[in-house]
């Protein structure tokens, strides 16, 4: 059977699979997710993910220390049994929201006897495309078992071990539900995910997650929608005035709390009157083993910093690397942003709340942050429980895609033997009165 063959068998068998599941009782599926929790925090389990992790792990030392992988990636892709604390309590904190499918938004009567309603539904079958985080695998897995979606998964070759493990996690738990354990798939590998973007019949959205070019890559490369979680280029701007240690801790956390994070700050943006705070945070980030590189203009006042290029603006570390640039005004600033950033996050710090008012109201970004870090991008930070990705687009969904992406509308009518030639100029009219969406009728 080649892989074109079993990838669309088993993409078929989810959208059969992800019916049922979005059929089922919401009691069924919150059994599904309470069993995956329980999963997690089983010792028997935590041991053979934390073992086929260790392995993952191990690999990719070796490739680190062969020059081929970056450490920032051996840090994504380790498991640990706080993560795995962690995403129990995720599982939980989406079980314990209220079911999102069949959710009535509107309500309206035409005529007489015959009721239109909006509903939610889920999108369908999803594919989604991630780097190497295996917590991830779970966060996406459990936000498609709560909103009655069917997902076929395709984790970073360096965790394939401890992506294959987890996906049986997600499949026992379904079966825990007596729900069809079809509706989370596996993708091995790269040829496995190439024949899931030629299955537009089967196939209703992608989700990619990675670089810019990565994520361009695979809508030129399937007529499936395709909402991209790309690259993380944020900033944060220093504005006057602005206190010198809430800037050190900001930036601190933006870029030392998870470097490797797509909401970790990249570039620092600083305008005349904040020297006082760019100091605090260059003592603060060089003393956390950062490195930091500089502008001209920067130099001439830190002299001790790398020379930042023209290659640094639109760089994308992941890594403990900053880079720093003064700018004239608040107008250059925004210019900057503008050119450089990715559209995922950016940050203003500053005790002039005018300017940042400005600041969020014109910077075309997913996420707009006065004195906050970067890092607050995030779906679970944001109470959505948990995050399929950061979408850096526009349509369908934008920042961090939680319960409410991964969902559509549909309309049902009921009538009583209605016909729509029955309407028009000189005809009967509509009464078009909008009624409780919680189903009574007019008051």
């Amino acid at each position: 059977m080649t892989v074109e063959t079993t990838v669309r068998a088993a993409a078929a068998a989810a959208r059969e699979a992800g019916r049922t599941l979005a059929a089922a009782p919401p009691a069924d599926r919150d059994r599904a997710l309470a069993a995956l929790a329980g999963r997690l925090r089983d010792p028997q389990v935590r041991r053979r993910l934390l073992d086929a992790n260790r392995r993952d792990v191990e690999d990719a030392e070796r490739e680190v220390a062969a020059g081929r992988m970056s450490e920032a990636l051996v840090a994504r892709l380790a498991l640990t049994e706080a993560k795995l604390d962690g995403l129990a309590d995720a599982v939980d904190t989406l079980a314990a929201m209220p079911d999102p499918l069949d959710r009535v938004d509107l309500r309206r009567e035409l005529d007489e006897g015959l009721v239109l309603e909006r509903a939610t539904v889920p999108l369908g079958v999803l594919g989604v495309v991630f780097e190497s985080r295996p917590d991830a695998l779970v966060q996406i897995g459990a936000l498609c078992l709560r909103s009655g979606n069917a997902v076929l998964l395709k984790g970073g070759r360096e965790a394939a071990r401890s992506n294959a493990a987890l996906v049986d996690e997600l499949r026992a738990a379904l079966g825990q539900a007596d729900l069809p354990p079809a509706a989370v798939v596996n993708l091995p590998d790269r040829a496995a995910f190439a024949a899931l973007l030629d299955a537009s019949d089967l196939v209703d959205l992608v989700v990619a997650r990675g670089s810019s070019a990565f994520v361009a890559h695979v809508r030129a490369s399937t007529k499936i929608p395709v909402v991209g979680h790309a690259a993380g280029i944020c900033h944060v701007v220093l504005y006057d005035p602005c206190p010198p240690a809430m800037a050190a801790r900001i930036v601190e956390d933006a870029k030392c709390s998870y470097p490797a994070a797509c909401n970790a700050v990249e570039t620092l943006l600083w305008t005349p009157g904040t020297q006082p705070a760019l100091a605090a945070v260059i003592e603060r980030l060089t003393s956390r083993g950062v490195r930091c590189r500089g502008c001209p203009k920067t130099r001439a006042v830190f002299a001790g910093l790398e020379a930042a290029t023209d290659a640094d603006w639109d760089a994308e570390y992941g890594d403990l690397v900053l880079s720093i640039r003064a700018v004239a005004d608040l107008d250059e600033a925004l210019a900057h942003v503008a050119r450089h950033g990715s559209g995922h996050t950016e940050a203003i710090v500053t005790d002039d709340d005018a300017a940042a008012e400005r600041f969020l109201r014109s910077v075309d970004a997913a996420g707009v942050f006065h004195n906050a870090s970067t890092r607050f991008a995030d779906g679970y930070r944001y109470g959505l429980g948990a995050e399929i990705g950061i979408s850096t687009g526009k349509l369908h969904a934008r920042g961090p895609v939680g319960i409410e992406g991964l969902l559509s509308r549909t309309w049902r009518l009921r009538g009583r033997g209605h016909v729509a030639s029955d309407y028009g100029p000189g005809k009967r009219a509509f009464t078009h009165c909008d009624l409780p969406a919680d189903g009574d009728e007019r008051p």
